[in-house]
C-alpha cells in the first residue's frame, strides 16, 4: 500500500474516499458492459439471448464465463464493504435514509422505464428485422398468436439494486439480533481460514441455480442467490475498518490467479461433459464445485490486487467510478437497441462487438456528463 494511499476502513469523514474499492467498482461496471456485449456472439446463449447474432464464436464462451463468475461476487464484496462504511459513519439510521434515496428510489424509477424500453425495443425487432435472433424469431409466432400471454414481470439487469435492498435489510436484522458476533468469529479465523471456506459457503448457491448461474431477476427473491452472493456481501463488511487483514494473502495473489484458470478450464471442460438436454437444469456437483472456487478464489485474487494497486487517487478511474451507477442503470436498453441494428449488418462480429461497447460506454457516460454530474440527479445516482 502506497504512503499517500487511504488504508481501506480507515476514512471516518463525510467526505473520505476508498479508492481501491471505488476504482474495482469501476472495473466490475466497465467488465458487466463487456460481459452483456459479448452474450451477442456466445454459442451457449444462442438460443437465449435476444440480441444473439448469427455468428458467434466458442472463443467468447471461453472468455466471457471467468469475468461472470468473479464480477458479480465482486460487487457484493464492494457493496458489502460500503454498507459498513456507511454504518459506521452515520448509523442504522443513516443506512436507511441513503438506502432509500440511493437505491430504493432509482429502483422504483429506473424499472418501468428500463423495462418498457427493452420490451419495445425487443417487440419492435422481433417484427422489423431481416435476421432476427432465435429468441426473436419465437416471439415473432407468439406476438402473431390472436391473444399471447403477458410475460411475467421481472427486475431486469436491474436485479442487484434489488438484492442490495434486500441485503441491507438483512443487516438490520442481524444488527438487531446481534449477529454481527459470528461475522467478527468468522474474520477472527485469518485471511486464510476465510479463502478456504469461503467456497463451501458460496456452494449452495451454485447447486441451487443452472450453469452458468443466471441473473435472479424474479421478484421473488431466489434462495440460490441469497445463498451466493450474501457470504461475499458478508465478506465486504468484514473488511471494513480493517486495513491490513488482507495482507497475509498478497503473496498468494499470483498463484491463485493460477488456480482459478486451471479450475476454470476444468469448469469449461465439465460445462460440455454435463450439457443439459434443457437449459433449466440445475448444476451437477462438479461443475457447481468448480465454479464455487473459481467464484471465491478469483474474488479474493482481484479484491487483494485492488487493495495493493490501486488504493491511490486516480482522476479517470474516480470519473468512472462516480458514473459507474448511471452507466449501469442505462446501458442495457442502450446496448440492446445498438445490438439490433447490427443484426442485420453484414460485418463480422468482432467488429460489431467493439461498435457495439464504444457506442454504449460513449453515449452512457456522455449523458451522464450532460444529465447528471453537474445536476441535481447526482445526488441519488451521481
Amino acid at each position: 500500500m502506497s504512503a499517500d494511499a487511504t488504508p481501506i476502513g480507515a476514512g471516518t469523514g463525510p467526505d473520505a474516499r476508498f479508492h481501491a474499492f471505488d476504482q474495482l467498482r469501476a472495473l466490475a461496471m466497465l467488465t458487466g458492459v463487456l460481459f452483456h456485449a459479448a452474450l451477442a456472439y456466445s454459442p451457449l446463449l444462442h438460443r437465449l439471448w435476444p440480441t444473439a447474432d448469427a455468428q458467434h464464436s466458442p472463443w467468447v464462451d471461453a472468455l466471457v464465463w471467468l469475468p461472470h463468475l468473479v464480477r458479480m461476487p465482486l460487487f457484493f464484496v464492494v457493496a458489502g464493504f460500503f454498507t459498513a462504511a456507511l454504518i459506521a459513519r452515520r448509523g442504522m439510521d443513516g443506512l436507511l435514509r441513503n438506502r432509500v434515496r440511493r437505491i430504493l428510489v432509482p429502483f422504483l424509477v429506473a424499472w418501468p422505464l428500463v423495462h418498457g424500453s427493452v420490451s419495445q425495443l425487443t417487440g419492435w425487432a422481433a417484427q422489423a428485422l431481416d435476421q432476427p435472433s432465435p429468441l426473436l424469431l419465437m416471439l415473432r409466432e407468439w406476438m402473431a398468436q390472436p391473444d399471447p400471454p403477458a410475460l411475467p414481470p421481472s427486475t431486469g439487469h436491474l436485479w442487484f439494486l434489488y438484492y442490495l435492498l434486500l441485503f441491507s435489510v438483512m443487516t438490520w436484522a442481524g444488527r438487531t439480533l446481534g449477529l454481527g458476533a459470528l461475522l467478527r468469529r468468522w474474520r477472527a479465523l485469518g485471511p486464510h481460514v476465510v479463502a478456504l471456506t469461503l467456497p463451501l459457503l458460496v456452494l449452495p448457491g451454485f447447486l441451487g441455480t443452472q450453469a452458468p448461474h443466471p441473473a435472479p431477476e424474479s421478484l421473488l427473491p431466489q434462495f440460490w442467490a441469497i445463498a451466493l452472493y450474501g457470504p461475499f456481501f458478508a465478506l465486504g463488511a468484514a473488511l471494513h475498518g480493517q486495513a491490513d487483514w488482507l495482507a497475509p494473502l498478497r503473496s498468494r495473489v499470483w498463484p491463485a490467479a493460477l488456480l482459478c484458470l486451471l479450475l476454470y478450464a476444468a469448469f469449461l471442460w465439465r460445462l460440455g461433459v454435463d450439457a443439459a438436454p434443457e437449459p433449466w437444469a440445475t448444476a451437477s456437483w462438479p461443475v457447481a464445485v468448480l465454479e464455487s472456487l473459481v467464484a471465491a478464489f478469483g474474488t479474493l485474487a482481484c479484491l487483494v490486487a485492488g487493495v495493493r494497486w490501486l488504493d491511490r487517487p486516480n482522476a479517470w478511474m474516480s470519473y468512472l467510478a462516480r458514473s459507474a451507477y448511471w452507466v449501469y442503470l442505462t446501458h442495457l436498453p442502450i446496448l440492446f437497441a445498438l445490438q439490433y441494428l447490427l443484426l442485420d449488418v453484414a460485418l463480422a462480429w468482432p467488429w460489431k462487438f467493439v461498435l457495439g461497447v464504444a457506442a454504449t460506454l460513449a453515449l452512457c457516460v456522455g449523458s451522464y456528463e450532460l444529465c447528471v454530474r453537474r445536476t441535481r440527479l447526482a445526488h441519488w445516482v451521481g
